[in-house]
């Protein structure tokens, strides 16, 4: 049986924001589902953070994270896609996963908002 968790990290925030830091040590698979809502103009852009401190870290020390990849549609000769951010410019809905050679025990979220809209973060995590 797989087990799961959805966290939300940032829900309809509407400024530039980072997330809290989330423990997902041991996890088989992590991945994102980004939104940007209440669109009228500029854009929502959404950088991930990553840690190896323990669980018991109080303040995990995050770094960026690149190895994001994303839903991009491609031929079955190319290679997936890694990204480092999301940029969305509209009212939609975006899902990254993170690559799964790189395991981590903390990940965050970050959205830099330009102009307006609202922009929410969820983290799905399978054990």
């Amino acid at each position: 049986m797989i087990d799961t968790k959805t966290i939300t990290a940032l829900s309809a925030v509407t400024a530039t924001t980072t997330s809290n830091s989330f423990y997902v040590g041991g996890a088989k698979r992590i991945g994102f589902q980004l939104t940007r809502a209440d669109h009228s103009a500029g854009s929502s852009t959404f950088t991930f953070g990553g840690s190896l401190d323990s669980q018991d870290t109080t303040t995990p020390t995050m770094t960026a994270l690149n190895m994001l990849i994303t839903n991009t549609a491609n031929t079955n000769g190319q290679t997936l896609i890694r990204v480092a951010s999301i940029a969305l410019s509209s009212n939609t809905t975006s899902i990254v996963w993170l690559s799964p050679e790189c395991a981590l025990n903390w990940v965050n979220v970050t959205v830099t908002e330009v102009t307006d809209g609202t922009h929410t973060a969820k983290i799905l995590v399978e054990y």
